[in-house]
């Protein structure tokens, strides 16, 4: 039986939220007593406006899931890009233009042991289709020579950078963050 990729509505995505953030922590290496604020943080997630969620579902268990909504001047995360822009790249004109008109891809994850089989390429095209936004963008830990498989979805779907080594406030890990033309933008050209 293939994986299933489902578009959730708010209130499963919140019912399934501890799930989720299971499967980031295992993902990311983070600590397990984050995960009470972690699900709160992305239940408050659901408020902002475009906000979008998928699971991928496998012999009926959850394995992976994706979300993201709108970039908002009034979101912590456009004010660390603004940050960073004016650090590593204020004569730019197309990074100003990417912070005019994003989707914030928020969280994409697929559990440890379901990697590298294609379930997070369907998570991030699903999620990313057709957004009301010139632009995506996401961010991902640094690693040396983008060696691992993070990179390579992001880079094979088209991702090109918008900041590299840049430390968001709070984590201690250099992060590169990467932007996309939307799906309809680049239909368009």
């Amino acid at each position: 039986m293939p994986v299933e990729i489902r578009r959730l509505t708010i209130p499963e995505f919140s019912v399934h939220c501890p799930s989720f953030v299971d499967i980031y922590l295992s993902a990311m290496g983070y600590p397990t007593d984050i995960k009470d604020r972690q699900v709160a943080h992305w239940r408050r997630d659901t408020t902002h406006p475009g906000f979008e969620a998928l699971c991928a579902i496998d012999r009926g268990y959850i394995v992976g899931f994706a979300y993201g909504f709108l970039g908002s001047r009034d979101h912590w995360w456009y004010h660390q890009l603004v940050k960073g822009v004016r650090e590593q790249a204020p004569s730019s004109p197309l990074h100003w233009q990417v912070l005019s008109s994003y989707f914030e891809v928020a969280e994409v994850h697929v559990a440890p042991s379901c990697q590298s089989r294609g379930i997070g390429r369907h998570l991030l095209r699903g999620l990313t289709h057709r957004v009301p936004a010139l632009y995506t963008v996401l961010s991902t830990p640094e690693v040396p020579d983008e060696a691992n498989a993070a990179f390579h979805l992001y880079r094979s779907e088209g991702y090109r950078d918008l900041l590299r080594h840049y430390y968001f406030t709070g984590d201690d890990r250099p992060f590169a963050v990467l932007y996309s033309p939307s799906v309809g933008q680049r239909e368009e050209r």
